[in-house]
Parts: C-alpha cells; structure tokens; sequence
C-alpha cells in the first residue's frame, strides 16, 4: 500500500476503486445508534475521543460498495487486532475502531511497544519512526509491509503480539504468584517467627506491657517506614527478579546495589542455618524431654539440622510452586497455634497451671504488669535489641520479585498488609500473656496462703499463691523464666510445638529461595565479574540451581559450625543495612527532583524516608554496636571495590540524577563569581575533529587543562547538512566513550556547517556554560598549506582572526609527523575486518571438518581466496609496489609513534619558553602547567627574552625578578639581544623560494596588468605588502635561526605567537611567517593570550 500525500485521500471515489476506504463519520456514538448507514459527506476535520473505550468509539461507516474496500484493506496490511487497530464489526454498537485517525500517516499513535527496553521479557521492543523519518520528504512508492517502520509507526506492530505473548507463558507454564501468596504469605511467616512463642512472653515480663508495646511500635515504625519507601520505589516502574538489591541498585546505583546484594545474599544463606538450627534446637529438647538422644545435644542439633537442610532444599529445586505450597501449610499450622493461644486464655485455668503463675484474665494481674521490671544487666534498649530481629522478614515477598505476577502492585499491598496483620497479632500476643500470666512463680502447689494469713501486696498473693521466695531464689515459671509460657497457656501444648517448627522451617525455606533469586540477580548484572557462573537459570522459571547449591553449602557450613550466637547479630545488621538503603534510595531519588522519579505509591515523604534511614542506621548500632562497625567496613570495602571496577552499567540511578543536580546548581552558582586572575585556568576548545584522529594534539591539551580547566574536542562537519547532522549525530556518543574509555577528561562537541571557518566560529561563540566557557582555541599546524586549496588556508587563517576578535588566546601545536592519523586508523579497521573474517571463515572450515568428503568446502576455500586469507607469494616483477608499501608502512609508524609521543613520560630535559611578547602570561603559564604534571616533571623551564644588548644582566635581574613574583621555577634565563638582526643569506633564500610562488611581482609590470593581476589574484603577496613588513619577516626567519641554535635539544618549545593584522598581512605571507619560525624543530606550541592578565603576584 503506498502512502500519499494528497489532500483527497479520503474523497469520494468511485464504488470500483478498491485501494481506499471511506470514513464518513467520527464521532461519538451512542449505543444502539445506527451510524452505519449514514451517508452524509465527510468533514474537512477529524475528531478523535481518548475517553473510556466502552463510552467513546470511533465509528467508520460505509459507503455502497465500500464495504468490501474496507475487507480488502486489511488484508493487505491492516490485520484486525482487539484494542489496537481495527475491530470486526460489532453487531451491539454498530462502530469500528480507527487508530491512526482515519488517515494513513508514518507518525504513530502512542503504543507500550516503544518504551520497552531491547530484550524485555514482558514483549518484544517496537522502534517508532525517527523524527528524521517523519521530518524529511517521503521517498515515493514506499511500500507499508509488517515489520517496516511505517507498519510499526501506525501502532499496529505483529498481529496479535499479546495474545502471542501470553500463550507463549501459558505453553511454558511458569509459576507466577499474585499479592496473597507470593507476598503476604510469605511476609508473615517471616515477620512471625520463633520469637512469638518463646521470647515475647519474656519481653513483657521484662520491659511491662506499657514498654512492650512501645518496643513492638518503634520495630514497627522501622519497618512500616521501610515498606512505606520500599513500596514508593516498587511503583516507580518495572520491577524484575532481586528483590532488595534491584531496588537498591536501580535506585543509588551498582556501588550500592553491588555492596547491598552480596551481603543481604550472604545473611539470607546464613539465616537459613540459623532457623533450621532453631528448629533442630527444639526437637532435640523433646528428645530430651523422651530420653531418645541420638549421640548428644550438639550433635544430634548438627544431625537434624542436615536432614532438614537437605529437605528444604529439595522442596525449593522442586520449583517455586511446590516451596509456595508448603508455605501455605506452614502458614495454617500458625495460625492454629496461634488461635490455639488465644483459645487457652480463656479455658479456667487449674491448680498446676496457677501454680505456674497463669490465672487467666486478672486485672490486678494486668496492673501489675504494666510497668518494667528489668532484672540485673537487662534494660530498655538491650531487650528491644532481643525483640527487633522478630520484626525482620519484611523483604521476604520483595526478594522474589521475578517470580510475582504484578509486583509493582503485589509487593505494596502484600507487605504493608502484613506489617499491619503481624502487628496486631504481636501486640495482642503481649496483652493478653501479660494480663493473664504472673512475672514469678514457683510452680509448686504447695505454695497457696490461707485467707488468715497477710498478703504481701502481689497479685498472685491476691489470687492466693505465695510467690515470695522467688525474690530471694531462682524460680522457675512465670513470665521472666519460663520460655514455654505460651504452650503452657494454650488449650493443646503440642500445637504450639507445631507453630514453633512451622516458623522455623517457614522462615527457613523463605531464606534458601530468597538468597539464590537475589544473588542470580546480583550475578546476571556482571558487577561482579567472578561470580558470573551463578547466573544461569533453569527450568521454566529461570530457577537458580547453582545459587540454591551455594546457598545449601553456606547453611551446611554453619550448621556444622554450630556457633550462630556470634554470627547471629551480624546478620541482623545485614538485614537492617538493607533495609537503611532503602530508605535512603526512596529520600534520595526524591532529593534528586528527577522528572523520572515518579512513583504510584503516593504515601511516602522523602525526610520520613531519610528519618527511616538514620533509625535503621541507629538500630544497627543499639543491636551490636561492633556487629554495625563490621557490617560498615565490609559495606564499605565492596563499594569502594565496585567503584574502582566501574561496572559499565547505566540504570538511570538518582545518584546520576543528583549529580546532574549538583552540576547545574554549581554551574550557576559560578556565574555568581566575578572571575579573578588568581583563579584563572585554560579552558580550551581542540580542534581535534574525532579526537582519535588527533590523539597527540588532545594529549599535549590534556597535559595543562587536566583537573584544572575545560577542555572541549570539537569537530566540524562541513557539507550538505542533511548527511553532515546524520553523520555527526551517529557519532557524538561513540566519540564521548572514546574519551571516557582513554580516560581524558574532555567533552566532545561538533557542528554542522557550510564551511569550516563557519562551524569555528560558531564554537568558538556558542560552546560553554555559564563561567565555564573557553579562553583558549588549540589548534594543529597546518602542514600541508602549500599544497592545500587557498579556501582551506583563508579559513585557517580566519579561525585564528576570529579568534582574536572574540578576545580568545590561541595555541597552534606543531610536530613533525603532523597529527591526523584517519588513514592508519582506516587501515587498522580494514585489518581488524579482515581478520575477524578469516577467523569466522577458519571456525566455519572447523565445523565443517567432518562433513562428507571436501566438495562441500570448495566454496569456503574459494572465499578463503578472495579474503587473501594465505599467505601471498610474492612476485619478482613486483619489487617496486613492496618497496612503495615498505615506505608507507615506515612512514604509518613514524606517525603512529608520533601520535603517542605526549602519552609518554618526558625524560630529563627542558621546555624552552621564548616569552617575546606580553600577551598577559598566557605563554608562561601553560609550560609552568604543564611541569607540574607527572610526564613532565622532570623537565625544567629555561626562559628566553628579547633584550638589548648593552643591557643584558639588567633585564636578566628584572625577569628573575618578575618571575620569582610569579612563583614560578625555573632553570635559567637568556636574553636574547640580537634577535633584529638580518638573518643569513642561506635562510632568507629559503624563505624567498617559499614565497615565490604566492608572490604578484606587480613592480615589474605596467599599472593596468598590475591592477588587473589584483583583481584576478587577490589572494597574493604584493611587492608593497613585502616592503612594509620585511622587518618583520627577517624577524621569522632570524628567530627561527635562534631557535636552532639554542633549541634544538629542547623536549618542547613555547614560542610567542606572531599576530598578523587584519587587512595588512595576506594569509599566504603569514603561513610563509609560521612555517619559518618552526620549521626543523622539536614539538613548538605557538601561544598567544588575549592580552588579559592570567598571572598575578597579590596575594
């Protein structure tokens, strides 16, 4: 179908026409209209709703006979597709759907496909149409075929790609979990665990219910704010497999990210022994309880802590729906144990259970419970240190993100909704074992007073039990010294036993999925790059196998160890690092004011997030305060590694955004600040064009603008600007890498202009921000000018009077082999090409090895022949060709070498500093610069002045002088008194011969042919110019005399600029001027500042 431009596509043609189809109508239509018949004209408008599809719909009716057109045009191209593009027809409403606004165009209507990343598992990337596609004139007879950009552009991408896309899941068959099961499930079980049953009753005894409850809520606000931004950042865009460390990385970064993962990875593994350890501890207590001991206590915890490992695992390899199921389970086991609990409290209780201190409600109980009771060496912040790990567990649905069906929206709900359920439970829990349950009790029966006896105020003396004796002896019941108070209470011991494995084991198996998922993720980032084999997936769920043996490795590992008391703090703080960083990701993803920063969970403030942050950080430190020092080292130690890695990875973290931030906000702040000649730095544009085509002008630029000034390398695109701008926009991010990967701190910049004198000037006015704009322009030396065309010469002349008239120094850099190395490096990718064919081809030849016979390799051998892959044998009648080829390749390393001469340290020598003219310092400062730096430090600065030459020692004293003001360091200094006098006959002859054929010789002709050899050849050196200027040049030549012969062994030269006045001196005699003065001479820099002082010596 060709797309046209015509204003009457939509006209009204004849019935026989069947390459178009006619909208009559677009309006809205209310159901149960009839808008297929209507006939009238179309409008010269088009009008398109964006409002609820049920409500709004594009109606498209039919002309007679056009019906069919309409059948025909989606055969051809437009397939019908639900909610996309075309729908049949809908016998209920009697409208079509119109995508592209009845018309065709190669623009496209906004469409999901275009915002995916390249290899998004979700569905396939879609490119739209690129500007320049829809900006330039349409090519005629373009054909709109699926799969071509015009097919793309018009939204309607493959036919069916959703449907395609979720049979495709359907036929795997991967498990994906919703909110309740992948998420509050799990959050529960985790944030419920051993502590409930055996340590909380404890707690209240302790702290009291009043502290108790304060203990729970402050674990709470840590956690609930950590949910709070955990979610913020969930809802910021898709989330995918990692749990914490995606979040985090993706937030602050891979430093971060990379630092985080390892080790929340790590003490998820480690926590797998620790719970399982739990859970061994307790069925070794009733194997006590039976007298059943297999060997003894901390063997037979070694034991039954393996076999429940190696059960564990099995149930994770099986895959994430058999460990979701068994989750489930142990979630209804704890559950009824604790209903059981509950239960308990109320059934009356009888004389063994009072005698134990439980009496069932009693509000003098509750009274007296109600305020802490803190036995020696325990306080507020040592029993809340014991309770806050119960509070943990909140990342448990968060660490398998991948595995979730929607976790943008699952991983909100499901975690804030279990903070909020465990909560209450943990609250209810203390309330009620504290209302019914005294803090000591003898467990005796005997211990009942008589009405007649005096009570000592208790409530269990109240009640009628004599408690008294356990102020002055240990005892073994109640609240402060019975861990099984909850079973005790319960209306069926054994099933709190039941909740007790059910925690454990839940909270074990929920560590053992959580550590491999977050660590395949770690590893498929490549930031680390040994631990690269973990992150292979298998199996329709991606399911890290390697990572779950690793993990059963680490938990074997510490199971045998057996000493998890040590241990145990530390992974607590790995835990609460975790959940610090998210805080502060959430706080600073806000602070960063990204426009990308745009989160669905609007229940979030950046300084709750930051207050989130610096709690977590101070629980860290009330926990263990040497478990924060070493989780802070190890932290720090990683990020310190991963930043020196620099991992090439870019996830749009906020550090980016903040960075940009702060930039900006420099940036401006500097235009604040008047400059000041102490602060006065070179900040140079390079006319490098690629700067890898000019590395020795970049390197010896970077050598005095390296972290002290801009630097800019700048190309000029000069042609027809349509291939120029395309030409140069592919190429600006290649070029920047460039520089980064060659570690040179430069931007590059480039234009696109008619000429190259035009895109100079354009840099030199527009590049630059704010303070931060160049002072400098550096470029190459013109080497080929003679043979050049007078145009390039006029412009490079120009650029340097541009220059001046923008009041901005100039440096002109010769060297001998001159700088543009575009050929070598062409001949180096023709190589590089070649080679990598020959390598293909030789692998192709390898596979082929077995095939039948070698008929099948003829034509390999015979592209072997065109790739000149053997070697050539060389010929006799070809002895010239070598010898031209020998040359070019002496001559190709003579300049590659010369390329890389400012890259390599400068041994002991001088730089010369021919200081002619003030030109505000300029011509002093970058020499002095640049023996500041390490390739240059060994060399020392001899200063060279014109001078008179009865006044020799003088003017040596006043520079000394001046230069000591400066500060500056230097070797030695010459006065030069004879730099006026008339060069030697054989270096003046040289100069004459140069310029004689840029010469008009008009004095030897007549007036007319004089005036008419102007006209004709304005570009030439008159005999007039010569005259009034030949002081001048026997100063060229003369100075490039001196400069042999007090030079010539120098390591660089810095030579005064000669400025050549706009109108008096033609730009062939100045050439003729530049190519004398450095002519045979090591590398010379030409500077000439804007006569603005860049030295002081105020302080």
């Amino acid at each position: 179908m060709s797309l046209n431009h015509s204003s009457n596509v939509f006209a009204d043609s004849a019935p026989t026409n069947t390459s178009r189809f006619q909208v009559n109508v677009i309006s809205e239509v209310p159901q149960g209209s009839t808008a297929a018949n209507d006939n009238t004209d179309p409008p010269h408008y088009e009008e398109t709703s964006f409002g609820d599809e049920t409500q709004n719909r594009l109606t498209i009716s039919f002309r007679p006979g056009n019906r069919e057109c309409y059948d025909n045009f989606l055969q051809i191209g437009e397939t019908a597709k639900a909610d996309a593009s075309f729908h049949t027809y809908d016998s209920h409403t009697n409208t079509y759907y119109l995508q592209t606004f009845g018309h065709n165009t190669v623009d496209a209507v906004p469409k999901i496909e275009y915002y995916r990343n390249t290899g998004s598992v979700s569905g396939p990337k879609v490119n739209r149409p690129s500007l320049l596609e829809i900006h330039e004139q349409l090519a005629k007879n373009v054909t709109v075929t699926p799969g071509s950009a015009e097919w793309v552009a018009n939204g309607d991408g493959m036919p069916g790609d959703e449907q395609t896309e979720n049979k495709e899941e359907d036929k795997a068959g991967a498990v994906k979990f919703g909110w309740v099961k992948g998420v509050l499930v799990r959050c529960m079980l985790n944030i419920w665990g051993v502590m409930l049953f055996i340590r909380l009753s404890w707690i209240v005894g302790e702290a009291g219910i009043g502290l108790a409850v304060i203990i729970i809520g402050l674990s709470v606000v840590v956690t609930t704010l950590t949910g709070i931004s955990m979610s913020a950042i969930c809802t910021n865009g898709v989330v995918r497999g990692g749990g914490a460390y995606y979040l985090i990385s993706r937030s602050l970064g891979p430093e971060f990210g990379g630092s985080i993962g390892l080790i929340f990875a790590f003490a998820n593994a480690v926590a797998v022994a620790m719970y399982v350890v739990g859970f061994a501890e307790t069925v070794v207590d009733l194997l006590k309880e039976s007298d059943s001991m297999m060997v003894d206590p901390t063997n037979d915890i070694r034991i039954i802590g393996s076999i429940t490992v190696v059960i564990l695992l099995g149930i994770s390899v099986a895959g994430m729906e058999w460990e979701a199921k068994a989750q489930v389970i142990l979630l209804i086991i704890l559950l009824i144990a604790i209903a059981n609990f509950f239960i308990g409290t109320v059934i009356p209780s009888n004389n063994e259970k009072k005698s134990r201190g439980f009496f069932n409600y009693q509000a003098s109980i509750f009274a007296e419970n109600f305020g802490p009771s803190f036995t020696k060496g325990e306080s507020f912040f040592s029993v809340f240190a014991i309770f806050f790990p119960a509070a943990t567990g909140i990342l448990a649905g968060a660490n398998i993100s991948g595995d979730l069906e929607d976790p943008q929206d699952a991983i909100p709900r499901g975690t804030m909704l279990a903070i909020l359920i465990t909560t209450v439970a943990y609250i209810a829990v203390a309330i009620c074992v504290a209302a019914c349950v005294v803090r000591d009790a003898t467990g005796s029966m005997n211990d009942t007073i008589i009405s007649a006896v005096s009570c000592n105020g208790s409530a269990a003396c109240g009640l009628g039990y004599d408690f008294s004796r356990c102020h002055h002896e240990q005892c073994q019941y109640g609240l402060m010294n019975n861990f099984q108070v909850m079973s005790m209470v319960s209306g069926f011991g054994p099933l709190i036993t039941a909740g007790i494995f059910s925690a454990t084991l839940s909270s074990a198996l929920a560590s053992l999925v959580s550590a491999p998922k977050v660590f395949q993720a770690l590893c498929k980032d490549n930031i680390f790059k040994g631990l690269q084999f973990f992150a292979k997936g298998y199996g329709k769920n991606n399911e890290p196998l390697r990572g779950y043996i690793l993990t059963f490795v680490i938990a074997m590992a510490f199971i045998l160890i057996a000493e998890l008391n040590t241990i145990a703090p530390i992974i607590s703080n790995f835990f609460l690092a975790s959940y610090a960083l998210i805080n502060f990701s959430c706080f600073h993803a806000s602070y960063a004011k990204s426009p990308g920063w745009r989160p669905a969970y609007g229940i979030y403030n950046m300084w709750v997030s930051l207050f989130g942050a610096i709690l977590c950080c101070a629980v860290m430190f009330v926990i263990n305060w040497w478990a924060a020092v070493i989780t802070y080292v190890i932290e720090l130690f990683l990020y310190i590694y991963v930043t020196y890695k620099k991992p090439d990875v870019n996830w749009g973290s906020s550090t980016q955004a903040l960075s940009y931030v702060s930039a900006l906000d420099n940036a401006l702040e500097l235009t604040t600040v008047e400059d000041h000649v102490k602060n006065f730095r070179p900040q140079c544009i390079v006319l490098t064009g690629g700067p890898m085509t000019r590395p020795a002008l970049l390197d010896i630029t970077h050598a005095f603008t390296k972290n002290s000034g801009l630097c800019i390398c700048c190309e000029v695109f000069v042609g027809p600007r349509k291939l120029c701008v395309k030409e140069m926009n592919s190429g600006m991010a290649k070029k920047q890498a460039w520089l980064i990967k060659n570690k040179i701190k430069a931007f590059y910049a480039a234009v696109a202009a008619d000429c190259f004198r035009d895109g100079v000037r354009s840099l030199l006015q527009a590049s630059g921000l704010g303070r931060m704009k160049p002072n400098t322009l550096v470029i190459g030396y013109k080497k080929n000018w003679r043979k050049a065309p007078l145009s390039e010469i006029e412009n490079y002349v120009g650029i340097i009077h541009d220059a001046f008239d923008f009041e901005i120094g100039v440096v002109i850099v010769r060297i001998s082999q001159g700088f543009d190395i575009s050929q070598v490096l062409q001949v180096q990718d023709e190589l590089e090409k070649l080679e990598q064919e020959r390598l293909s081809l030789e692998a192709t030849i390898k596979d082929n090895e077995g095939g039948e016979g070698s008929g099948g390799l003829r034509g390999l051998f015979k592209k072997a022949g065109k790739l000149n892959v053997t070697k050539p044998t060389p010929k006799k009648d070809g002895n010239v060709n070598a010898i031209q080829s020998m040359h070019v390749g002496e001559f190709n390393q003579k300049l590659v070498e010369a390329s890389t001469q400012f890259k390599k340290k400068q041994g002991k020598g001088t730089i010369d500093v021919w200081w002619l003219f003030d030109d505000g310092g300029l011509t002093l400062l970058i020499p002095y610069i640049l023996t500041l730096r390490k390739k240059w430090k060994d060399c020392k600065l001899r200063i060279y002045v014109g001078g008179k030459i009865n006044r020799i020692e003088e003017e040596k004293i006043a520079m000394a002088s001046l230069l000591s003001k400066f500060r500056i360091k230097f070797a030695d200094i010459h006065i030069i008194g004879d730099i006026n006098v008339k060069p030697n006959k054989e270096s003046w002859k040289v100069f004459e011969e140069m310029i004689e054929p840029y010469r008009l010789h008009e004095s030897c002709k007549d007036l007319t042919t004089a005036e008419k050899l102007k006209r004709e050849t304005p570009w030439k050196i008159t005999d007039a110019e010569l005259e009034t200027v030949k002081e001048k040049s026997h100063r060229q030549v003369r100075l490039n005399e001196l400069l042999q012969e007090h030079s010539r062994a120098a390591n660089l030269i810095v030579l005064s600029l000669p400025v050549a006045r706009k109108g008096s001196i033609s730009d062939l005699l100045y050439m003729t001027w530049l190519e004398m003065l450095t002519k045979n001479l090591p590398p010379v820099l030409l500077v000439r500042g804007n006569h603005k002082s860049v030295l002081t010596f105020y302080s």
